[in-house]
């Protein structure tokens, strides 16, 4: 059975946010989506969302500043890092999936979490 969530998709590439956004709607999730780290921020106040799909590398608020502000300020949120280029010497302490990826790939890691969460829940009843 396939879970929907609200899914929000932080890629400074226009191209590659749009058809991300557009794939994961017709997957059947509610999307919002962001240009970089600060326009993620405003999303996060605004919206309660159940996955962040972030890319690592952006010109605003991206990188390893990035990763320490979702630890520290989204630690009960589930994320998924995309990148092409990742830091070497700091470790991403949330999935990643490299660029050039298949949305196949995404969207299965996506229904993997969101299984995850559905799960939790349960025990916690």
């Amino acid at each position: 059975m396939s879970e929907s969530g609200k899914i929000l998709i932080v890629e400074d590439e226009d191209p590659i946010r749009l058809s991300l956004r557009d794939f994961l709607l017709k997957k059947g999730h509610d999307v919002i989506v962001a240009s970089d780290g600060v326009g993620a921020i405003k999303q996060l106040l605004d919206t309660d969302v159940d996955v962040i799909v972030t890319d690592y590398r952006m010109s605003l608020l991206g990188g390893t500043y990035w990763i320490k502000f979702l630890q520290r300020f989204c630690p009960e949120k589930k994320i998924i890092i995309t990148s092409g280029f990742l830091n070497p010497e700091y470790t991403i302490p949330f999935p990643v999936l490299y660029k050039p990826f298949e949305y196949a790939r995404l969207e299965s890691m996506i229904q993997d979490l969101l299984a995850g969460m559905k799960k939790g829940e349960k025990r916690k009843q």
